[in-house]
């Protein structure tokens, strides 16, 4: 799969899939903080399936020469 995601779209997705994590390692969300786990390996990855099945791609086009 082709990378559908930008710079920001993959910092905020990790950022807040480590927070969900966190707030459930440390039982403050209960065990539905572990759904994190998605969006912080889709912002490791840079890859979101969603996006590919809706045709969204938020990463910036690639000029080149």
């Amino acid at each position: 799969m082709k990378i559908n995601e930008g710079g920001l779209d993959r910092a905020v997705r990790i950022v807040v899939g480590l927070v969900l994590i966190a707030l459930s390692a440390t039982g403050t969300i209960g065990v539905w903080g572990y759904i994190g786990i998605i969006p912080l390996l889709t912002g490791i990855a840079g890859v979101c399936p969603a996006y590919a099945l809706m045709g969204i791609n938020t990463c910036p086009m690639k000029k080149g020469g």
